[in-house]
């Protein structure tokens, strides 16, 4: 990824007419959603439809994603050949576990080894592998599952995400290791939007780059947290082209001193980083 989205949308790819309104919502990024949103007998049907939604909507320079089955599932390989015969920005691989995962099939199979990979985290055995995963030249961005993780860690359901900081932490920690995205889990109650602003302050406090979402309506809330306003913008751009022209070292930049670590957090913040 070039640029760093902040908003991800998972959409079911069972339903054609949420795909279509999808491709015109203002998310940076959609991830159409072939496991956990599809019932088991309607996987075939699911596929197809997001095989003909690729084709024939027009998502506004969006990046486009696709969350195929789980590796060892039935359908995964047919997932991956599908959003690679169309294309896709990324493939969205659930449960991964370790990076042992990337090199075997469904992701090693022909045009889908090309294809850029976004990690997600969801099990501790994964937590515990997050940094090779993250590692591996293939993988873009790391998400963070985090109701699957509550489950495998045997955390409340609901409750405060107190007792699974450690493994957000550690996620954050293989990103930024790697120098890739991370993403925070989605937030479940989508008619509790100060939930959900609360829940996208702590992670961007914990040093996710943004939020998947599974409603339209929790869009603009995660972006007027993770996107940064104008003046952070004008900020950083500034403090960007201060230190290239001072040539290096420790700069007076508007009454304090900056240096490499200031720049790149600069360009963190834009998306650059």
């Amino acid at each position: 990824m070039n640029t760093c989205p902040r908003t991800l949308l998972f959409v079911p790819g069972s339903k054609p007419k949420v795909i279509a309104k999808a491709a015109g919502l203002t998310a940076d990024a959609v991830i159409i959603d072939l496991e956990d949103a599809v019932a088991p007998d309607a996987k075939c049907d699911a596929r197809q439809h997001v095989a003909d939604a690729l084709r024939a909507l027009d998502f506004g320079g969006k990046l486009r994603a696709v969350r195929i089955n789980a590796l060892d599932s039935a359908h995964a390989a047919a997932d991956a050949g599908m959003a690679a015969t169309a294309e896709v920005d990324a493939l969205v691989v659930p449960k991964m576990s370790s990076v042992a995962d990337i090199d075997g099939e469904p992701l090693a199979a022909p045009r889908v080894s090309d294809m850029p990979l976004w990690v997600m985290i969801e099990t501790p055995q994964g937590v515990l592998n997050a940094a090779s995963i993250a590692a591996h030249p293939r993988v873009q961005a790391l998400i963070v599952g985090t109701n699957d993780l509550a489950l495998g860690l045997g955390c409340e359901a609901g409750g405060s995400r107190a007792p699974m900081q450690t493994a957000l932490q550690m996620a954050v920690l293989a990103a930024r290791a790697a120098g890739v995205h991370v993403y925070d889990g989605v937030y479940n109650d989508f008619s509790a939007p100060e939930g959900l602003r609360a829940e996208c302050e702590e992670g961007k406090a914990l040093g996710f780059d943004g939020k998947t979402l599974i409603h339209p309506s929790q869009i603009d809330i995660a972006a007027g947290v993770f996107r940064p306003s104008d003046a952070e913008v004008e900020e950083a751009r500034a403090l960007i082209a201060a230190f290239a022209a001072s040539g290096g070292g420790a700069v007076n930049f508007r009454g304090r001193m900056i240096e490499d670590l200031h720049v790149t957090a600069a360009k963190r913040l834009l998306g650059e980083g």
